[in-house]
């Protein structure tokens, strides 16, 4: 980060120029000197610096605790103080106003430089988590299900705009009371009171099933029929610390099921429901685990950064959060391309002429020094006469990435992967045919399953494999947009995809 802006208060003029200097010597560019607190606060809002070198005591009424303590009202700028006083007093003031670091004068070059690069590097990766939270709550609050969350007492933490108006309670009125308190239901037939789904999770520490015969009380006494259904929420070392209610307003599925003569209709609803339910399940999980525990990891890192001494060991726990992070956006971000290519009956294409034999050996380049890191091989067959190809680039480029780099996690050490290309002419249309074939077999009997949303195989080794459990879903979405089709066989210690594209999409 040595192309970081960073703003020195000093009073000395003599001790300012040598920290420019310093700092300049290290790569940093020095936005301004100030020498009063005032003056820094004007320097700060002008120049928004990366980061503050702070100087405690200043000349003038202000100090740098006054000064920093002003500078963080209006801007989220790291600081680090510079002194020569470390008496409790101080030490206490300081604590206040949340520094990212505390240098005691005179020190070495070494550990300012030491200390600017973590600064910064935490301070990047707080604004990472802060932007991650925010994705997160915009996911929650943006779906047309209520949810509430709960700490292991019970206690509200969180409730979205839908849950706010099936309960008649605000997120301000609930939070910290008890669930039982806001969420009242009762069974849609006999009217008994039920035992709150949340502390069903709480003591089984296991997914609540839903019910379609309940109704939920709101505050005002209005009933709503709904569907519920909740589950546990646990950190990275699997302890439960909550858990989280999905429910759904299900007033108009009754009113059609009630419109309904015909048995086969009804089964056909019932049906629907139990995938969407089935859906839901699947993303409490998603919530519970792939969600929370990158945040929760994130937090103990920062905390251990917080104690930490050792400059060694504070770069592992960096390298550790920045991982969490680059985890936890591929998530959100898969997410939010599969809510974009759902909501999308027709996306617009842009279309563009791939020339195969230059673009294909492009593609896979990082995937041949992947396999070679991981003793595996990589062989690309094309033939010389193949047509280029007129396709949506990303979309396609994402379809194949898609594929390979499921094919080199679960090919094993020694393993080939195979992308072969195809044109086929004596059909009309005429038609490209991509195969990527790895030493590596899938049960029959999980196939029908491997385009499903979030589904993973039932001993898939998730750490060490990685994944979001929604990169074939997206493959399947996109490939319907090109007008194209896809299909999965596995046999004989093999597994082949096979994408084949009609006419319209070739030159």
């Amino acid at each position: 980060m040595t192309d970081a802006n960073i703003l020195v208060v000093e009073d000395e003029s003599i001790v300012a120029k040598d920290l420019q200097n310093r700092l300049k010597k290290f790569g940093y560019t020095v936005a301004a000197i100030a020498s009063s607190g005032q003056e820094a606060i004007n320097k700060a809002m002008e120049f928004s610096p990366d980061l503050v070198l702070m100087d405690i005591r200043l000349k003038g009424q202000m100090d740098g605790i006054q000064a920093a303590a002003e500078i963080h009202k209006y801007l989220d700028i790291p600081i680090i103080y510079l002194t020569a006083y470390a008496d409790e007093d101080t030490l206490e003031r300081a604590k206040i106003t949340e520094p990212f670091g505390y240098l005691l004068k005179p020190f070495k070059e070494r550990e300012l430089k030491t200390n600017i690069e973590i600064v910064l590097t935490k301070h990047k990766l707080e604004q990472q988590l802060k932007t991650n939270q925010q994705w997160l709550t915009t996911l929650l609050n943006s779906i047309s299900d209520g949810v509430i969350s709960s700490d292991r007492n019970q206690l509200i933490t969180f409730m979205n705009p839908v849950a706010e108006q099936l309960t008649g309670w605000t997120q301000a009125e609930a939070i910290t009371k008890n669930i039982a308190e806001v969420f009242k239901i009762i069974d849609i037939n006999t009217r008994e009171p039920l035992e709150n789904p949340i502390k069903v999770v709480l003591e089984s520490e296991a997914l609540a099933p839903f019910s379609t015969t309940t109704i939920l009380i709101a505050q005002n006494g209005t009933e709503t029929p709904i569907d519920t259904s909740a589950a546990p929420i646990k950190d990275d070392k699997n302890n439960l610390v909550g858990a989280v209610l999905v429910f759904r307003d299900v007033t108009e599925r009754l009113q059609a099921m009630a419109a309904r003569q015909k048995q086969i209709q009804q089964e056909q609803l019932v049906a629907q429901w139990e995938q969407l339910n089935q859906f839901k399940n699947d993303f409490l999980n998603l919530v519970s685990h792939e969600l929370r525990s990158p945040l929760y990891h994130m937090k103990s890192m920062i905390q251990m950064l917080q104690i930490s001494t050792a400059v060694q060991q504070q770069h592992y726990f960096l390298n550790i959060l920045e991982a969490e992070c680059d985890r936890e956006m591929a998530l959100i971000n898969d997410l939010l391309e599969l809510q974009r290519l759902e909501n999308s009956s027709n996306l617009l294409l842009a279309p563009d002429l791939l020339v195969l034999q230059q673009w294909l050996p492009w593609l896979i380049e990082p995937f041949q020094i992947r396999t070679q890191e991981h003793q595996q091989t990589l062989q690309l067959n094309l033939p010389e006469n193949l047509p280029a190809l007129f396709s949506d680039r990303p979309s396609l480029e994402r379809i194949l990435v898609e594929l390979l780099n499921n094919a080199c996690k679960y090919t094993p050490a020694d393993g080939e992967i195979v992308l072969s290309v195809s044109h086929e002419t004596a059909e009309i249309p005429a038609k490209i045919i991509f195969t990527i074939s790895n030493s590596a077999e899938i049960p029959v009997d999980e196939l029908p399953r491997i385009f499903e949303k979030f589904y993973r195989f039932p001993d898939a080794d998730i750490w060490n494999q990685g994944g979001t459990g929604l990169g074939l879903a997206i493959v399947q979405k996109l490939v319907t947009q090109l007008q194209g089709s896809i299909q999965v066989t596995s046999h004989q210690g093999w597994t082949t995809f096979t994408l084949t594209l009609s006419d319209l999409e070739i030159s």
